[in-house]
C-alpha cells in the first residue's frame, strides 16, 4: 500500500460501494429521490419505514441517537448523511450518488422542458391552420397527456410537424415525394414520432378516431391528398364506361357485361382517362354495388363504391367525370354527412343521392347511436334537426330497395 493511502477500517466498505450494502441501499434510494425533487437541497429529511437491523444501526451511527429496535419509521436529515461521509470517506452524499448515477435536477429540467414547450407552441400558432377547432384541439390534447414533453425530451423538430400540416392538403401526392418537397427527405414521414404527430393532426382535422390498422390508416392519408402507395389505394365500379388507354379498354368491357372491377391508382395515373357516360352514381357500401350487379349487371348504371372515406383511386377517377352528372350518397350518420358535404364542395357537378329528411326518417326508429360532433347539411337543413332528434344512425342497407330502384330506373332510361 502507498504511503499517501489510508489504511480502510476493517468491514468498512469503500464509498463507491455504498449504494449496494446492507443499511445504505434504501437510505441513499430515498436520499436521490430527495435531491432530485429538491434540485440538490440537503436541508430536507427523508424516511425509513419498517427499517431493518442493518438500517437502525447505521442511523444510530450517522446521528448519535439511539432508536429502539421496535421503531417503525426512523427520519434522517440529509444534512448528517452528508457530513457523515464527508467525515468519513472525504465525499459528500451527491458525489457518492452520482457516482452509481448521474443526479437529475427536476426541477430545472421541468423549467427547461416549460420554456421548450412553450416555444413548440409558438411554432404551432405561426402555422397555417392556427385558429381553426381542429388544431387547437390536436394542440391541447398533445399538452394535456404529455406527448408535447416526450416531444421535447426526444428532441423532435417540431417545426417539421407545423410545416407537414402547413403543405396539407396535398394534391393526391405520393408521400415519399410529398415528404422530398417538404422536409427534403423521402423518409421522413416512413415512421416515427414525426409521422405519429401529422396522423393524429389528420384524424383531428378529419374528426376520425386514430387509425386501427393499415387500411384505416391509408384511408386517413388520403383524405388529405397524400398517397401512401399508389398501388394500396383502389375503387370498386360496375359499368364504368371509359376512353383512354388500356384501362379505358377494360372498363369498358367491364361495363359490357355488368362485371364490378376493383382499379388502382396505379391503373388510373397509365393514362388521361373520361368517362363515357351521362351520370355516375357513388356508394359508400359494398354492399349496395354487389346488390346492384346481381339483380341488374350490365342494365345499372355506372356506380362507384367509396368504402367508406374515398380514396385518392376514387376521386382520380371522378376527376376524370367532367360533364357527366355524380349522384352521391353516405350513410346516415355524422361522418357519413360531412363526407357528402366534402364531395358536394369537391365537385361542381355533383348532387345529393337520397340523402334527405325524407329518406332519412322511415328508417330512424332503430339502428346504431348517433356518435360524435354533428355536422350540417346544407343541402337539405332538415335532415341535421331530424338525425339530431332522432339520434339514430340509418345504414345504405336499409335503403337497399330505393336505391335499387332508382338505379333500375336510370339504367332503363340509359338504355332507350
Amino acid at each position: 500500500m502507498s504511503g499517501g493511502e489510508q489504511q480502510r477500517p476493517p468491514g468498512r466498505v469503500g464509498w463507491a460501494q455504498l449504494p449496494d450494502a446492507p443499511g445504505w441501499r434504501r437510505l441513499l434510494s430515498v436520499a436521490r429521490r430527495s435531491l432530485e425533487r429538491t434540485g440538490g437541497r440537503l436541508d430536507t429529511a427523508v424516511s425509513l419505514s419498517a427499517p431493518t437491523d442493518d438500517e437502525r444501526l447505521l442511523v444510530i451511527g450517522l446521528t448519535g441517537t439511539h432508536r429502539s429496535a421496535g421503531a417503525g419509521r426512523f427520519t434522517v436529515r440529509l444534512s448528517d448523511v452528508d457530513a457523515h461521509l464527508r467525515g468519513v470517506y472525504g465525499v459528500g452524499l451527491p458525489e457518492v450518488l452520482a457516482a452509481a448515477a448521474p443526479l437529475r435536477n427536476r426541477p430545472a429540467d421541468a423549467k427547461r422542458e416549460a420554456l421548450a414547450r412553450d416555444a413548440i407552441l409558438t411554432v404551432a400558432h405561426e402555422g397555417r391552420h392556427a385558429g381553426t377547432d381542429w388544431y387547437a384541439g390536436w394542440l391541447e390534447g398533445l399538452r394535456r397527456d404529455g406527448t408535447l414533453t416526450r416531444a421535447v425530451r426526444a428532441g423532435l423538430p417540431f417545426e417539421d410537424v407545423v410545416r407537414v400540416l402547413d403543405a396539407l392538403p396535398a394534391a393526391d401526392e405520393p408521400m415519399p415525394v410529398f415528404a422530398d418537397r417538404v422536409l427534403n427527405d423521402t423518409k421522413a414521414l416512413a415512421d416515427g414520432a414525426l409521422r405519429g404527430l401529422v396522423l393524429r393532426a389528420v384524424a383531428a382535422w378529419q374528426r376520425a378516431p386514430m387509425p386501427a390498422s393499415g387500411e384505416q390508416e391509408r384511408a386517413l392519408w388520403e383524405s388529405v391528398g397524400l398517397v401512401p402507395d399508389d398501388l394500396a389505394s383502389q375503387v370498386l365500379v360496375l359499368n364504368v364506361p371509359a376512353t383512354g388507354g388500356l384501362l379505358g379498354r377494360w372498363l369498358t368491357d367491364a361495363a359490357g357485361s355488368g362485371v364490378p372491377m376493383r382499379v388502382t391508382l396505379h391503373q388510373l395515373r397509365l393514362a388521361p382517362l373520361a368517362l363515357a357516360c351521362a351520370e355516375v352514381f357513388v356508394c359508400e357500401n359494398p354492399a349496395v354495388l354487389r346488390a346492384a350487379a346481381t339483380a341488374l349487371g350490365p342494365r345499372a348504371p355506372a356506380l362507384v363504391c367509396t368504402e367508406g372515406v374515398p380514396s385518392a383511386a376514387v376521386h382520380t377517377l371522378l376527376r376524370a367525370a367532367t360533364g357527366v352528372v355524380i349522384r352521391w350518397r353516405n350513410d346516415f350518420d355524422w361522418t357519413g354527412v360531412r363526407l357528402t358535404a366534402a364531395a358536394l364542395d369537391r365537385y361542381p357537378n355533383a348532387v345529393p343521392w337520397r340523402m334527405t329528411a325524407a329518406d332519412y326518417v322511415p328508417g330512424a326508429g332503430t339502428g346504431p347511436d348517433l356518435i360524435g360532433a354533428p355536422a350540417v347539411t346544407s343541402w337539405d337543413p332538415p335532415l341535421q334537426e331530424e338525425m339530431r332528434k332522432a339520434g339514430r344512425a340509418v345504414m345504405e342497407e336499409r335503403l337497399l330497395d330505393a336505391l335499387l330502384a332508382d338505379l333500375c330506373k336510370a339504367g332503363g332510361d340509359a338504355s332507350r
